[in-house]
């Protein structure tokens, strides 16, 4: 059985805010891989790094110190043109509010992200067409953000987020500003994608959330902390940002 491919690297990494008072050290020397096709869920308390760690993945922030080499190319260095390319190739994201564009359509939404991937004016609507299909919006593709749920949205916002076929997705608390029923059918759709063979990294504080994924890593203080039973802990954890 041939080994299985890492989409993901990260060696090493450290990330310091400069603050007024005292230099805060968000990550403190993070050591992370991802294979193609894992799902993998991180945990953790409020403030202890994960999005932090998700932004420096997807080239939105640079470290302080350390590696990110994502789908075999290394992210140190590159300029922010360069880091914009590999997330449109490379990069789907989610994020906990949407983050969707008020005066366009569901289609237009997700249209907008296949082209700035690369592909032509039919294949970004076909696309769009498919993907709204396969997520349960296709009678709403006309719509525009304000006039959708919240569950509707958020899995707008994971169409948009796959309009490039992304090596690896990255989701931010997705279902953070849901209520429970939207909340479980954001995660059957993540359960979907993974089925399908999509490299999913999440945060979440939901452990129901986390006990879909492969495998559960939990952050405490910047760094990769061990522990016999992360869904434990993160049941002990108040919901919050990182």
């Amino acid at each position: 059985m041939p080994a299985a491919t890492a989409v993901l690297r990260i060696r090493r990494l450290r990330k310091t805010f400069e603050a007024d008072t005292a230099p805060v050290r968000a990550l403190r020397g993070i050591d992370l891989s991802l294979d193609e096709g894992e799902f993998v869920a991180i945990t953790g308390p409020s403030g202890c790094g994960k999005s932090t760690l998700l932004n420096l993945i997807a080239g939105l922030d640079t470290p302080s110190a350390g590696d990110v080499v994502l789908a075999d190319t290394p992210l140190a260095g590159m300029s922010e043109s360069e880091l914009a390319r590999v997330r449109r190739e490379h990069v789907g994201l989610v994020f906990q509010f949407f983050n969707l564009l008020d005066d366009l359509t569901a289609s237009e939404q997700v249209a907008l992200a296949a082209a700035l991937a690369g592909a032509s004016h039919r294949e970004a609507d076909s696309r769009a067409r498919d993907l709204l299909e396969l997520l349960g919006l296709a009678e709403k593709r006309h719509q525009l953000p304000g006039v959708l749920s919240g569950g509707e949205r958020q899995r707008l916002a994971i169409a948009r987020a796959l309009a490039n076929r992304p090596t690896l997705l990255l989701a931010d608390e997705p279902t953070g500003a849901l209520d429970s029923g939207s909340g479980g059918d954001v995660l059957e759709l993540f359960r979907k994608l993974h089925a399908g063979g999509q490299a999913i990294l999440l945060v979440t504080h939901d452990a129901l959330v986390a006990e879909a994924a492969d495998r559960i890593v939990h952050m405490k203080d910047g760094r990769l902390a061990p522990t016999d039973d992360p869904v434990a802990e993160l049941t002990a954890v108040a919901p919050g940002n990182a």
